[in-house]
Formats: structure tokens, C-alpha cells, sequence
């Protein structure tokens, strides 16, 4: 099997976040190193005052133990220096969360339906407003996984990740992204734009995305919904303006004999009844 990193999804050997292409997604992976170095050297220094602690102060040294009550200094220290180590993490990761809840503002609002085991995507306002189709996994990314996965010289960079129709949407715009569900919770998730919310049936919940750069972004749903669970993927495709504009057209061009023939049948009863 040929496998190499997919650009926008799973990469081999990953130890840290994939690459963002939001602002939301980028402020996570600092968060992510700040939180980290920030518990490092506490640890470090908690430790290393304890075990140097136990070593110079050890019985068999014929050390005695220091006879006091009490200590203002130390009491200020102990409270004031963890509350000051909260403060600093607590307030860039609330702006970072506050930033991630406002959906206000937005030029394009797609609804997204968790369905076993696929996704549906309407787009209810902005630029291809109108716009709805059923996003499931490719027929021969099932077939494959039913026959045991791919064969010697396949590519397998976006096994079970492909679908049939993904999700477009424009580069460098703010989409608001609502979801909901059919009949179990699913969570929609695609890391490379820093987005995971939960689509829960009888529930509307809301989140959002500004791709910064064009491209291929990959996601799965990210709660257990049955067993055909793995086989929910997410495929988001940022576009340039001119192009998304482009799909738009071609979309409701598809869309538009549909229609047409649906408003010919009624009045062609009519007509019959009539004569």
C-alpha cells in the first residue's frame, strides 16, 4: 500500500495538532504549547522542591526538623502563586473559548443533519442559499473496507475519508455552521478548522469557521453513533470566490431540471381533469 501524509487530514507518525488553517484552530495549538510549558515548569518545580526537600533534610543525615506554627510569608506565597499561575492560563483559553462561540456576523450559514451514517448539508443563507445535498461515504471506500482494506499498491492517503459530494465553501469568509440530528448525537469535527460541535437530535447548536487558506480539510464524526460509526466521514473543500461562485451556478443548474419536472406534474393533472 502506498501511504503518504493527506494534506488537510491524518498525518503518519503526528505527535502534535495538524496545521490550521483557521485563526480559531491556530490559537488552539498555542494554547495547547502554552498550557504545556506552563504545566512542565510547575511540575518541575514542585518535584524538584520536593525531592530536594527529602534529600538534604533525610533522617540518616541526623537532620531535626524545623519547630514553627506558623509563617505569613509562606501563606501569601502558597495562595498567591498558584492564583496568579490560574489567572494566566484561565484568560488567554476564555478569550480563545468566547472567540469560538461567536457565530455572529457570518456571510454563510450552512445546517449540517447527523444521520446514521452520513451528513446532511443545507446552505440557508449567503451565497447558494437553496442549496442541499447528503454527504455519505464513497461506495468504493465501503466496498474496499468490506474486502479487507486496500490492496499492495493502492493509494490509501484518504481511505474511508472520501465521500461523494463534500461540503464547499468559500476561502477567507466567516461560515456559521449549525447543527443538529435525525436520530442519535453525532459531533461534527475537522481539526485542520479547529472545529468540533455535537449535532444532537431536538437540539440546534451553532459554531463556526474562516478558512484562511484553499484546500482539502478532512473530519469524522467524533461521538459514537452505531456501528457503522467509522464510516461517517467529513470532507470540507475551501474554494477561491470566483470558483465557489462557480459551483454555486453548476449546483442550481443541477438542481433546476428537478424542479421544472416536479411543477409539470401537478398541471399536468390539472390539464387532463379539465379536458
Amino acid at each position: 500500500m502506498a501511504a503518504t501524509d493527506l494534506p488537510g487530514g491524518p498525518a503518519y507518525n503526528q505527535l502534535n495538532l495538524p496545521i490550521g488553517v483557521t485563526k480559531i484552530s491556530q490559537d488552539q495549538s498555542w494554547l495547547h504549547w502554552y498550557m504545556l510549558v506552563i504545566c512542565t515548569v510547575v511540575f518541575i518545580a514542585v518535584f524538584s522542591v520536593m525531592f530536594y526537600s527529602i534529600w538534604k533534610h533525610r533522617k540518616s543525615k541526623g537532620h531535626k526538623a524545623a519547630t514553627f506554627h506558623d509563617s505569613l510569608t509562606v501563606e501569601i506565597a502558597w495562595t498567591l502563586t498558584p492564583f496568579l499561575i490560574v489567572i494566566a492560563m484561565a484568560w488567554p483559553a476564555t478569550k480563545t473559548v468566547i472567540a469560538m462561540k461567536d457565530t455572529t456576523n457570518s456571510d454563510l450559514t450552512i445546517k449540517a443533519t447527523g444521520m446514521q451514517w452520513q451528513w446532511g448539508y443545507d446552505y440557508i443563507r449567503g451565497e447558494g442559499e437553496g442549496i442541499g445535498f447528503i454527504s455519505a461515504l464513497d461506495k468504493e471506500q465501503r466496498l474496499l473496507s468490506n474486502q479487507g482494506g486496500p490492496k499492495s499498491g493502492m493509494s490509501v492517503n484518504d481511505y474511508l475519508l472520501k465521500v461523494d459530494n463534500p461540503l464547499v465553501v468559500p476561502v477567507n469568509k466567516k461560515v456559521r455552521l449549525i447543527t443538529t440530528a435525525n436520530d442519535v448525537i453525532h459531533a461534527w469535527a475537522v481539526q485542520s478548522l479547529g472545529v468540533r460541535q455535537d449535532a444532537i437530535p431536538g437540539f440546534v447548536r451553532d459554531t463556526w469557521f474562516r478558512a484562511e487558506k484553499e484546500g482539502d480539510y478532512y473530519g469524522q464524526c467524533a461521538e459514537f453513533c452505531g456501528k457503522e460509526h467509522a464510516y461517517m466521514p467529513i470532507h470540507v473543500k475551501v474554494l477561491s470566490q470566483e470558483n465557489y461562485s462557480k459551483w454555486v451556478l453548476a449546483e442550481k443548474a443541477k438542481s433546476a431540471p428537478a424542479a421544472v419536472k416536479a411543477e409539470e406534474k401537478p398541471a399536468s393533472k390539472t390539464d387532463a381533469a379539465a379536458s
